[in-house]
């Protein structure tokens, strides 16, 4: 819901099926709040690309604003925001699915940035949001989402190396939790060359990716009711108290307080 007031719509798609699992579900958006609006957007493991056609949004602490950005891996939670009416649209991509689209921009570069997307995609972004806001409705806007990812990803290059998409199904699979070296192991590359070629084309390296599906299984158990203790022996975390440094270096928040102030906070955009 807005915070004080105002409306807030979301508007979903699901990709084509040739584009799953890699895209994520399409998120539309439209707030008219008339009020300032904020979201802690928590580091997620995946690379968004949110494409306005209304309004401007701001992160906290940095200058400028933006109508449009690409938000690579991020290991911090940041917090954005807009003045009260913002439309548009976001995706959320696999780090592979990214790498494809994106084509020679290395997501290193992009890791715990916001970037404009013009920067990545050149003159196709600025296309794509015109024919975005041009169309009627949501449904010609998500079936124009899919014509025009499903050619890009034609268009783009081939993606991670095979040792490196293995790697990030093995840390995926096991929400992180498995230790780096087994899966280095489990490539037929050594850690330090698994590292280098992950980070270059996943964004960050496989040690830093673990901790944030671990955060992310963390923040699922944890509004699914399950006990905190309980929750960091599932994640593969020490005890409570590890639980509990790992939220607040990543979320800026304590778990209780951050399940809180989620449960009370305007969603109008993924986090």
């Amino acid at each position: 819901m807005c915070t004080d007031g105002g409306r807030c719509q979301w508007f979903y798609g699901r990709p084509d099926a040739r584009l799953r699992p890699g895209v994520g579900t399409y998120r539309g958006f439209r707030s008219t709040a008339g009020v300032q609006q904020e979201r802690l957007v928590v580091p997620s493991g995946r690379v968004s690309l949110l494409i306005g056609f209304g309004g401007e949004m701001r992160v906290r602490g940095a200058t400028g604003r933006h109508a449009s950005l690409v938000s690579g891996l991020h290991t911090r939670a940041r917090v954005l925001g807009h003045d009260g009416d913002v439309h548009g649209v976001e995706l959320t991509l696999a780090p592979w699915a990214a790498h494809r689209l994106f084509g020679s921009a290395s997501l290193a570069e992009l890791a715990d940035t916001l970037t404009d997307p013009a920067e990545v995609l050149g003159p196709r972004a600025r296309l794509l949001a015109e024919r975005l806001a041009d169309a009627a409705d949501w449904p010609e806007r998500f079936a124009l989402l899919d014509e025009t990812l499903l050619r890009w990803t034609a268009e783009g290059s081939t993606g991670p190396s095979a040792p490196v998409l293995a790697a990030w199904q093995v840390l995926e699979r096991s929400a992180g939790a498995l230790p780096i070296a087994e899966v280095a192991a489990s490539t037929g590359w050594s850690l330090r060359h698994l590292e280098a070629r992950f980070r270059e084309q996943v964004g960050l390296t496989p040690k830093r990716l673990a901790r944030i599906l671990r955060l992310n299984r963390a923040i699922r158990l944890l509004t699914a009711g399950h006990r905190p203790a309980d929750t960091a022996t599932r994640c593969g975390l020490y005890d409570q108290a590890h639980l509990n440094r790992e939220f607040t270096t990543m979320t800026g928040l304590p778990p209780g307080r951050f399940l809180a102030e989620r449960g009370g906070a305007s969603a109008w955009i993924a986090g």
